[in-house]
């Protein structure tokens, strides 16, 4: 017997969740179901790909080598589907965007590969920076179109909300705050060690606008760039962050680092779009910026999105709402 598609369909899910049981709810079939096919894969390829721990399913040396192969297997049949389903589809042209850190790293990359396996035809060019400088290239068409996450100021620019996160504090899992349930503002900030983001990043002057009635006692020990590298200070003990609830979803999956809710502060923030004021959108503009809004109409809009099959999960979902 053959490989089969949805062989690989429930390693993916199983690979990404750790369970049978999360596995299943998420393909919307049976345990038995999922057990099953993830045995007659290990036994056509003779071999284990999990190791079991408990309840946990975690990839073994072989299953993380199947990963990425079986993902690109997968990926490339639904661009084949695509393509081959659009008689009509026609749309073309070029979208110039501009994303902040956090949206440009962690969320427009999935939408953009999703709409491109729809308008294959759509060239979608994006440069990643804080928004202060985002701003800047919406000011001077440099780009059509921004998503960012921290606040414009210029009266030129035509703002529209996109959809709500939520930043949290980040803590190392040896790291003592990481045995709490929230961080109390008021009992755990003066003592805290804050690894911060660059001056001009949305996320640092959201945290300087929420917690502006205790900034006179914090004590910043490093300023990094890129979340990425905060993550990475944070997970060695250096200290704590607080950075996008979207940032951290595959290291909080994997407990490699805890998030905190901030006790008694909103924490929350809308992600906007912003275009020149009087700016003519092409089709292709129009169509991707509607395409985007699922994030904002879908009632799993703010649904911690680690992994691109999160989101066609997402999509798939929406569709059938609108059909």
């Amino acid at each position: 017997m053959s490989i089969t598609l949805r062989q690989l369909e429930i390693f993916i899910a199983v690979a990404e969740t750790a369970q049978v049981t999360k596995a299943s709810k998420k393909l919307f079939v049976t345990q038995s179901a999922v057990s099953m096919a993830l045995a007659e894969l290990e036994n056509q390829l003779a071999g284990s790909l999990f190791d079991r721990h408990g309840r946990s399913l975690l990839l073994n040396e072989r299953g993380r080598y199947l990963l990425p192969l079986a993902k690109e297997i997968i990926c490339q049949v639904s661009n084949v589907e695509s393509i081959m389903s659009e008689e009509s589809d026609t749309l073309t042209g070029q979208i110039e965007v501009v994303a902040s850190t956090t949206i440009g790293d962690y969320i427009l990359p999935y939408l953009i590969g999703a709409f491109k396996r729809m308008h294959p035809g759509v060239y979608i060019n994006m440069l990643v920076h804080h928004t202060r400088y985002a701003e800047k290239l919406v000011l001077n068409g440099t780009v059509d179109v921004g998503f960012v996450e921290g606040p414009v100021k210029s009266p030129d620019i035509l703002i529209r909300p996109w959809f709500r996160d939520e930043l949290v504090v980040i803590v190392g899992p040896s790291d003592p705050l990481g045995r709490q349930k929230t961080f109390r503002v008021k009992k755990d900030f003066k003592d805290t060690r804050w690894i911060m983001r660059e001056k001009g990043s949305g996320t640092v002057a959201i945290f300087r606008e929420k917690l502006k009635d205790y900034l006179d006692e914090i004590k910043v020990v490093m300023e990094m760039g890129h979340p990425e590298a905060i993550k990475k200070a944070v997970e060695s003990g250096v200290g704590v962050a607080c950075l996008s609830a979207l940032t951290v979803c595959r290291e909080t999956e994997n407990g490699w680092l805890k998030t905190l809710k901030v006790e008694g502060v909103d924490m929350k923030r809308d992600l906007q779009v912003i275009s020149r004021k009087g700016q003519v959108m092409s089709d292709a503009q129009a169509e991707f910026l509607a395409f985007c809004d699922v994030m904002s109409t879908c009632s799993e809009g703010r649904a911690c999105l680690s992994s691109p099959w999160k989101l066609q999960s997402l999509l798939a979902k929406h569709s059938l709402q609108k059909s």
